[in-house]
């Protein structure tokens, strides 16, 4: 996963590179590595004014060189994500000053990986897939009733060049027509880190 960071000193230097006419949004990152025209990135953002980082799934839409002699720098412009959308337009509402943003106590590393879950203590699992995923929770998204906000669920992810699944333990904490908002709940010494190596091998992969 190719993440461009990108670190802004006010709301006015990050609406210099934003780029609304983009049809989901996006921005212009400054990077001296070589990228292509429909790569997928994800841009760790930072703008004083937001309670913290923020993480965007987006796509290249072009690339280019570094001028010196024309002060022009080395960067790509990167559209967001459909999927973006809603923290794309919170993120536009807090710097903007509409909205207050609550800082999260862990930033949500924004992911699409394939998964399988189940009520705790239930045999049967469904497919599903997480978007969004932290220390603390993860974002999970399926076409299939999801639990209660409440309920107990264990998510089975694949780890990137894992063989086996490996369990998550989490409760529902929130739950819109989008997905579910689960917290994680460490029962065993162990939770913390395989969470730890999950977020790790999917930053590297």
């Amino acid at each position: 996963m190719q993440i461009l960071k990108a670190r802004f000193h006010n709301r006015d230097d990050f609406n210099e590179v934003y780029h609304r006419d983009l049809p989901n949004g996006g921005m212009f990152v400054a990077t001296t590595t070589p990228l292509t025209g429909g790569d997928p990135v994800v841009v760790e953002l930072f703008v004083k004014g937001l309670p913290g980082k923020v993480l965007l799934r987006g796509e290249v839409r072009s690339w280019r060189p570094a001028l010196p002699r024309l002060r022009v720098r080395a960067g790509a412009v990167v559209e967001f994500l459909s999927d973006e959308a809603d923290k794309k337009d919170f993120m536009l509402a807090a710097l903007s000053g509409e909205v207050v943003a609550r800082k999260r106590r862990h930033p949500r590393l924004p992911v699409t990986l394939p998964v399988t879950y189940r009520k705790e203590g239930a045999l049967d699992s469904q497919p599903g897939e997480l978007l969004e995923i932290s220390l603390g929770g993860a974002f999970l998204r399926s076409d299939l009733e999801l639990p209660a906000i409440g309920e107990d669920v264990v998510v089975d992810v694949l780890l990137p060049g894992g063989a086996v699944p490996v369990p998550l333990q989490g409760k529902v904490a929130t739950k819109t027509e989008a997905g579910a908002g689960l917290k994680f709940v460490y029962r065993d010494g162990g939770g913390s880190r395989r969470i730890r190596e999950l977020i790790r091998r999917l930053k590297a992969s």
